[in-house]
This record gives structure tokens, sequence and C-alpha cells, in this order.
């Protein structure tokens, strides 16, 4: 595991050079557009496609893949719509479980990946191996093997000067990022506590077809199974623990949560559950509490809390205490951003690399996770050593996958 330590990380980020980097060629051998190719064609990666065609106007759309073809015709129907004479796709259409090596090998110079997160460990190690930069959605796994194997292709993309920007827009977001600024410069004093809220009603279920096997039913509606999303927890919830990570420059060491599925019971929704509360505690002995939730006719809340020995703050417009504080200024869409700040760093040389950032921010959902299937306090180091995979030996459609049975706290072992 010393290969995967923050310093070796930042050490290869040092390592890159200033010069303008683009492997494979600058800009398509010299030509101002940027290639891009979109993996993963549902709503999140149509919306992906989009932002980065309105972040920047070199940018073209070049390939899409997807496991499934009525995604891919789908999402070409509304993106030709959208970008005009800057959607180029042409042939570049790909459709399968190779789909993403295809997209990659096509000749493009950024990837956006947008599948089920199980899928996202594989695909940006093979962006990373054929030297693309990067845009992938959060969360980056679903289990430890597949955090780790994300640290590493971080690692990797560092020392070959490419860009990983992730979908965790707060991060872009310049009310948040002027609040971090504020509070890492002490104007609230020492944090002492964060809370992360996701509370929300039920999502989109799609009922089974006959015509459908087990995988395409579940990669249908990959929300609902945990080899796909890692939980609601994972899949959702990750945005406000990242907040709390990034205010406190650090990862949680244990958490201790309980959690179950008590009105979203109908086998129809796989076996997540529908609510968590964790605990979770940090090196120097600062506790976040988190709490989500996705049951019908509840209470919503969608926000972080920052308390300081000076003052709190909701982590990005305000901060009330000893300096009051205030957002005035515009607040461009985070979404945006995200591809801007990606083109700008690719442009300018300056290789930007939130893969470990984001690594640590999904495996912070995942202990918590792990804490509630298990009904155990689970540290850090227990789970980053996991070798639990929930990724299927066998991804092909007509194969059988059985659906795993809804965790049991106190009988769910700790693998």
């Amino acid at each position: 595991m010393s290969d995967l330590t923050r310093r070796n990380f930042i050490a290869a980020s040092a390592a890159t050079t200033a010069a303008v980097m683009i492997p494979g060629g600058v800009f398509a051998q010299g030509s101002d557009r940027l290639k891009v190719g979109l993996i993963g064609a549902g709503g999140r990666g149509v919306g992906a496609a989009i932002d980065s065609y309105n972040a920047d106007k070199s940018t073209v759309l070049w390939a899409i893949g997807d496991v499934f073809a009525d995604r891919v015709n789908g999402a070409e129907g509304t993106l030709k719509n959208e970008m005009k004479d800057r959607y180029q796709v042409g042939d570049r259409k790909f459709v399968g479980f190779d789909a993403y090596q295809k997209v990659i090998n096509s000749g493009v110079d950024v990837v956006i990946l947008t599948t089920p997160p199980g899928f996202r460990p594989g695909h940006l190690k093979a962006a990373v191996e054929a030297k693309k930069h990067i845009f992938m959605e959060k969360p980056v796994a679903v289990d430890a093997p597949g955090v780790r194997s994300v640290i590493e292709s971080s690692i990797a993309a560092a020392k070959a000067g490419l860009c990983i920007v992730a979908g965790t827009q707060r991060r872009h977001d310049l009310a948040y990022r002027e609040a971090m600024k504020r509070i890492h410069g002490g104007e609230m004093g020492d944090v002492v506590a964060c809370y992360a809220y996701w509370n929300q009603g039920g999502l989109w279920m799609h009922v089974r077809k006959p015509e459908w096997s087990d995988l395409e039913w579940q990669m249908r509606n990959w929300l609902y199974f945990t080899w796909l999303s890692g939980d609601h927890i994972v899949e959702q919830h990750i945005h406000n623990m990242d907040v709390c990570n990034w205010a406190l420059n650090a990862h949680p060491v244990k958490a201790t949560s309980l959690a179950g599925r008590q009105v979203r019971t109908d086998a129809a929704y796989g076996h997540i559950f529908d609510h968590f509360a964790t605990e979770y505690e940090y090196a120097n002995g600062v506790k976040m509490l988190s709490m989500c939730r996705q049951i019908d006719g509840t209470a919503s809340r969608v926000s972080e809390h920052i308390v300081g020995t000076k003052g709190t703050s909701n982590g990005n417009t305000s901060i009330k205490g000893e300096k009051n504080w205030r957002w005035e200024g515009e607040r461009p869409n985070p979404y945006m951003l995200e591809h801007r700040n990606l083109v700008n760093a690719i442009r300018g040389g300056k290789p930007i690399n939130e893969g470990r950032q984001v690594a640590e921010s999904t495996m912070t959902a995942i202990l918590g996770r792990m804490s509630a299937y298990t009904g155990q306090e689970v540290t850090w180091e227990q789970a980053m050593a996991s070798n639990e995979s929930l990724m299927p030996s066998k991804l092909e459609f007509g194969a059988t996958i059985p659906v795993p049975p809804v965790a049991v706290p106190g009988t769910t072992k700790l693998s």
C-alpha cells in the first residue's frame, strides 16, 4: 500500500512538466478542437456532454458509447440538437460492454465517464493507459478494491501529466471555493464539528420487462443495486461528505452507522437501504454527523453545516460569527465550470488531478455503508484493506445474476 500514499501522489503530480502537454497530440495534431468522447449515454452523460459544450467553444463531441443501443440513439437526438455543428460523432457510436474501449480508441483527447459507478475504476484505468484526459462522475467506485484502483490510476495520470476532474461540482462552485478559502484561513477558528445531509423522497424506477435478463434489469435500475451504485449513501450523499472532508482537509478514521430498508421494500427496488445515519470521526477527534434518506413524504434537506470555534458556515454562501461574511458575487453553473476548468488546465499545461480527493470521499461513503451493513464500528484501515469486490464475475446479456439479499446489521460480516 506504500505506493498509494498521499506523499507519493503529490510527488507524482509535482513531477509533471509545465509545458502544454496532451499525450498523443496537442488538440488533435495542431487543431484547436478538443475531441470529447462520451462513455455512458444516460441522463447524466448527456448533461455532462452539454456542460462540456457550454464550457468552451473548442470542444466537439467525437464519439459516444453505452452498453445499450437505445441510450446511444436517445443521446444522439438530444446532443445533435444542442450542439449543432459541434456534434461530430458520425459513425463513431459504439454499443456493448466494450463500447468504452472503442470510444477511448476513436481519436479523442478527453473522455467523459458517466456509466454506473461500478464500472468507473476499469474505465478510468483504460483511459489513463491510453493517455486521455478525463472527466469522471462521482462516485468513482463501489468497493475498496475499486477505490484502490482509482488511486493507482490517479497516480499514473499525475506522472503522465494527464488531467482528471471529478463530478464533485461543489469543488468548482465559486461560492463554496470562497467559503472554504475563508474557513481554511481561520476566519471561523478551528473546525470542531460537521453535519452532512441528503434527505429527500424516492427516485425513478423502471418496471422490469419480460424480455430483460437479470443483468439488463439491474443495469437499467442501477440505483438500487450496490454493485452498480454503492447504495445511495455512496451514489448521492458523497457530495455532502466531500464538503466536510474539504473543510477538514482530511478523511475520517472510523464510522458507526445505523440504517435500514424500512419503506422502500418492494423487490423492484433491488436490495439497497432507504435511510442511513452515520457518525464519522476524524484523526483530530472532530466528528461529522451524516444523514441521508430516500423516502417519499419525509422532510427534505440537502446541505452541509460546519461549526468552528469562532463561527459557523453552510460551506458556501455565509459565515456567521466573529467575522460575518456572505457571498454576493455571480455564481456560474458549477457543472459547467468543472469542464471549463478541465479545458483550461489542458490548454495551460498545468494538469489538475482530483482523483485522490474523490477516491477518498467515495471511500468515506463506503466506510459508512460498511458500518451500516454490518452494524459494527469500522475503521478506515479496515475498510481500505477489504478485498470484497462487488462486481459480478460475468458481464454479458443473458447471464443470471441473482440479487444479493438485503444486508442485516449484526449478522452481515465485514469482508
